[in-house]
C-alpha cells in the first residue's frame, strides 16, 4: 500500500547543491515518520534525516549535519532532501523511507528492517 518515488538525482560537481525528491502514496501522513538513507555498493543503508509530517525536530547524522536538511510538504506529500557543499563521498543511492513510528525517539534500525523504501534515486560527486 505504501508507494514511494524518489527523483532528482544526476551528476553534480564537488562543492554543488542538489534537492532530491520522495513522492509518497498510501498511507496517513500522521502514522508514519519519514527519513532519508544512502546506500553505496556492497554497503548497508546509511541513515542520513528523518522527521515526522508534523514539523517538529528532524535527526541528522553527523556526516550531513550542516550541510543537508530535510523539508516536507503535506499538501503535496513530498519530502524534500536539500544537499548542499556536496563531496565526492556523497556519491551514493538515495534512498526514501517510511516507517509507521510515533514522533519521539526515532528507531533507525527499525526503520531499515521494516519500513518501506523507494527504489531510490542515484546522486554522482564529480568532475
Amino acid at each position: 500500500q505504501v508507494q514511494l518515488a524518489e527523483s532528482g538525482g544526476g551528476l553534480v560537481q564537488p562543492g554543488e547543491s542538489l534537492v532530491i525528491s520522495c513522492l509518497t502514496s498510501g498511507f496517513t501522513l500522521n502514522e508514519y515518520t519519514m527519513a532519508w538513507f544512502r546506500r553505496a555498493p556492497g554497503k548497508e543503508r546509511e541513515f542520513l534525516a528523518a522527521g515526522a509530517w508534523s514539523g517538529g525536530k528532524i535527526r541528522y547524522s553527523d556526516s550531513v549535519k550542516g550541510r543537508f536538511t530535510m523539508r516536507r510538504d503535506n499538501f503535496e506529500r513530498t519530502v524534500y532532501l536539500q544537499m548542499s557543499a556536496l563531496k565526492p563521498e556523497d556519491t551514493a543511492i538515495y534512498y526514501c523511507n517510511a516507517d509507521a513510528q510515533r514522533e519521539g525517539s526515532y528507531d533507525v534500525a527499525r526503520a531499515r528492517a521494516h519500513g518501506h523504501w523507494g527504489q531510490g534515486t542515484q546522486v554522482t560527486v564529480g568532475q
